[in-house]
This record gives structure tokens, sequence and C-alpha cells, in this order.
């Protein structure tokens, strides 16, 4: 088992890739610009990186 498996049924919908990556991605911003705290704001936009790659260069063509 995967820690994000990018071939699973539930991310066959683009929305679904797409505010998988856009939610901690805004997460980031707000940890950055609003909270003022630059580890959780690293944190979340590594997160996003990552679900970003495996949901959308890492995952096989439908």
């Amino acid at each position: 088992m995967k820690f994000l498996d990018p071939d699973d049924p539930f991310f066959g919908k683009m929305w679904v890739r797409v505010l998988t990556v856009a939610l901690p991605l805004g997460w980031a911003i707000v940890e950055f610009a609003v909270l003022q705290d630059p580890l959780w704001g690293m944190l979340f936009l590594a997160a996003a990186a990552y679900a970003g790659w495996q949901l959308f260069f890492k995952r096989k063509s439908d």
C-alpha cells in the first residue's frame, strides 16, 4: 500500500486530483501569509508538491 496511490479509482476524476493538490497548497499560503509560520508552510507546500507529482506526473494514463 502506497502513501498516495495515484491509480486508485478515487482519483479518477480530474477535480478530485486538483482539489487534493489545491487544498494543501492553499493552506501553505495561509501559513506563510496570515499565520507567519514558515515551518508548517513548508510542510504543506511539500505535501502539495508530492501530491501534484504523484497525481499528475506519475499517474498512468486513463
